[in-house]
């Protein structure tokens, strides 16, 4: 008979460093979200402006571009929980200097970007290393039930988060310290608590690459994910899906000038997604997916572009509500498989730099996404521009189930199935040649 405390829903759970690291994850993503919001509130307050409501994602993107091959080889060749401590030590700093922002009352929205694209350089780095940790934290036959737990983790801080800033931004207090300034110190205290506990993790990854930077040493993430077609297919279809898809950088004009609901109503239409996300996640937790992974995803990023423009269409509160709970939901199926194939198809040494090219489509799809957002809207206006991009998610979608076949036709969520498919893929495609 097998351990129940193996095949039990929570079996992650049992490793003490997994629950400090997601306790750790919850906070500081709550903390992150509610400083998001308060962040797009306050440059929309300043420009009024879809455009620069844009650039917010547009900044926080770049530095991922930019050292996406040092922050891969860096995840890689040190101490992982090393680099994730001075990364959110960086970000700290960024936090501290948003709220001297907000407290001056700044009426600029550049040394607020300076800022963010700290913040931004900073997750470039954090983003690979705290990938590549997860297996090093659980034994391997808990590892599909990690992930799950982390993304539910994910979910919880993003409901969490968003509904908080919202009440936090317009608690009726008076002064400097009122609106994004008692949001900025809250997701301060949140980055020190994250420090605290990601400094008592016993975990130590040591180097999982002994040579040294070289073009071929940093380049190899990005030639394991192109000769890996599925790696390929699920992390692209994310990138465009999302990057055409996305409607998070417009919620701010959807709250008040279409939804009319301010603030609070910003705050309820952040975290709809997060969960529709939670629900699915506590749900795939108890009953994970055990066959066709591949044709869910597909489904599931179809209903993701379906919900987006049912949210476009929409005129009330519930029914906004609604739309982003199934674009949540639907995405979060989307996130366990692609998260599992990522881990489960890479080497451990090289799960770093795969981890960065990872991080800069899924930055692509999210930040770089609300640039795309917030420009589209400044052509056609916020609601054509929503609705345009969910008809190009559906799109993409049936081009990459034709462009991919190997990952529509993935079964099983284990290392030794997705090699093997990819390995048949490829083999098919020489055939043909």
């Amino acid at each position: 008979m097998p351990d129940r405390s193996t095949s039990s829903g929570a079996a992650a759970f049992l490793s003490r460093d997994f629950r400090r690291y997601q306790l750790a994850r919850v906070l500081v993503i709550v903390g992150a979200e509610a400083q998001t919001l308060a962040v797009a509130w306050l440059v929309y307050q300043i420009t009024h402006s879809a455009l620069y409501l844009g650039y917010t994602g547009l900044v926080l993107f770049l530095p991922g571009l930019f050292f996406l091959l040092p922050a891969g080889h860096a995840a890689d060749r040190f101490d992982r929980r090393r680099v994730i401590f001075i990364c959110y030590t960086l970000q700290a700093f960024c936090t501290a200097a948003l709220f001297l922002f907000a407290w001056h009352g700044l009426h600029s929205v550049w040394p607020i970007f300076l800022t963010l694209f700290l913040i931004g350089t900073g997750r470039a780095f954090s983003g690979p290393a705290s990938a590549a940790i997860i297996p090093d934290l659980v034994p391997k036959e808990h590892f599909v039930n990690a992930v799950t737990w982390g993304a539910t983790a994910f979910q919880i801080a993003n409901v969490a988060g968003p509904s908080l800033g919202g009440i936090l931004y317009t608690l009726p207090l008076r002064g400097r310290i009122a609106g994004a300034s008692i949001v900025f110190l809250f997701t301060l205290a949140t980055l020190f608590a994250f420090l605290y506990l990601i400094f008592s993790l016993h975990v130590r990854g040591g180097r999982m690459e002994h040579r040294a930077a070289s073009a071929e040493v940093i380049l190899a993430g990005i030639h394991y994910v192109w000769k890996t077609q599925i790696l390929l297919g699920s992390i692209s279809l994310d990138l465009f899906a999302v990057l055409l898809g996305g409607a998070v950088a417009l919620m701010p004009i959807f709250a008040q000038e279409i939804l009319h609901t301010g603030p609070r109503g910003l705050g309820l239409l952040r975290a709809a997604p997060a969960i529709g996300a939670l629900v699915i996640s506590m749900w795939l937790t108890w009953r994970p997916i055990q066959r066709r992974a591949g044709a869910k995803m597909f489904f599931c990023v179809g209903v993701f572009g379906a919900a987006t423009i049912l949210f476009g269409l929409s005129r009330n509160l519930p029914m906004s509500l609604l739309a982003l709970f199934l674009v949540g939901a639907s995405d979060m199926v989307s996130v366990v498989i692609r998260s599992s194939i990522l881990q489960l198809a890479t080497p451990p040494e090289m799960r770093g730099r795969v981890s960065a090219v990872y991080s800069l489509f899924i930055g692509a799809s999210n930040e770089l996404g609300e640039f795309e957002s917030g420009l589209t809207a400044s052509w056609w206006g916020a609601v054509r521009a929503v609705i345009y991009g969910g008809i190009g998610s559906l799109a993409v979608t049936g081009l990459w189930s034709i462009f991919f076949p190997n990952l529509r036709e993935a079964d099983q969520l284990t290392s030794e199935g997705l090699l093997e498919a990819d390995k048949e893929q490829s083999a098919q495609q020489v055939r043909q040649l």
